[in-house]
């Protein structure tokens, strides 16, 4: 015999593009939308009971209808904003689980000018805001995953334990790169959630490109630290650094001397380096 301790389910992977218009000046938002529901589902699992059952296609048209009559700047608006939806609408539902990712569209410039409705697509990384909504509640938070920085100077590595199995050197001019994520989870309500994120996200690069990291331990607790500082709002951000590792080719069979200049970059196996941080009251 076996018992259902848990259960979700729902829809992912729902793409949605926006124009938002504003006279001759258009953007472009384009979303990617997880939709997971929490409840009274378990007669569904354990006794072929669809009697409760939201169909995932039925989840799919509500977040196509409310893109066209919400999506805007915020993610994580339209992510709470969906999941109050569907447990207001189903008794059923006691937790709705919204994670609205976005898709980069850059605005090209034509002839020097910013155009109006000419864009390029970003970077893979993708901008994101969640939602878990109950009955009279609603979490929010938003981040940033798979974010490829690099500085080519300005790290090292020194100072850690050695053993009959090391062989990495000691290094004080090293490449640190990384494919970074990060969450933010929000305690109270900033006057803008997109001006609050590209805040939060301008100040842990700036500390990524401008503080010596003597580790990719520290660099994370600052990039932490300015976070907070960014905004009052946060109470916790949950980080993560995966290295992308660049090895510096041994030239000396060729009679040339490789003064940190010329590496090769690999994916695998790469370091990761996880943290989470409250404020500090």
């Amino acid at each position: 015999m076996a018992k259902l301790i848990e259960q979700r389910y729902g829809k992912a992977k729902v793409r949605v593009l926006k124009i938002l218009r504003d006279g001759p000046i258009h953007t472009i938002r384009e979303i990617e939308v997880s939709a997971l529901l929490a409840g009274d589902f378990e007669t569904s699992y354990t006794a072929g009971d669809n009697s409760k059952v939201v169909a995932t296609d039925t989840i799919k048209n509500t977040v196509n209808v409310l893109a066209k009559q919400h999506l805007a700047e915020d993610l994580e608006r339209f992510a709470a904003l969906v999941g109050e939806h569907f447990v207001r609408r189903y008794e059923q539902v006691s937790e709705a689980t919204i994670e609205v990712a976005e898709r980069a569209w850059n605005r090209l410039e034509v002839s020097g000018k910013p155009h109006p409705h000419t864009f390029e697509a970003g970077s893979e990384a993708r901008r994101f805001g969640r939602a878990i909504c109950r009955a009279g509640s609603s979490e929010l938070s938003a981040g940033i995953r798979d974010l490829v920085i690099l500085k080519s100077t300005g790290s090292g590595f020194e100072g850690y334990p050695k053993c009959e199995y090391t062989t990495l050197p000691e290094t004080a001019d090293r490449i640190l790169a990384t494919s970074f994520s990060a969450t933010w989870h929000f305690a109270g309500v900033p006057a803008s959630y997109r001006t609050t994120d590209e805040a939060i996200l301008a100040a842990m690069i700036k500390v990524f490109a401008e503080n010596f990291s003597p580790s990719a331990q520290t660099t994370l607790f600052q990039m932490g630290e300015a976070a907070f500082q960014a905004c009052a709002e946060i109470s916790r951000i949950d980080l993560a650094m995966p290295n992308k590792h660049c090895l510096l080719i041994n030239l000396a069979p060729f009679g040339l001397e490789n003064k940190n200049e010329v590496f090769v970059p690999t994916e695998e196996p790469f370091g990761l380096i996880e943290a989470s941080l409250s404020r500090d009251q």
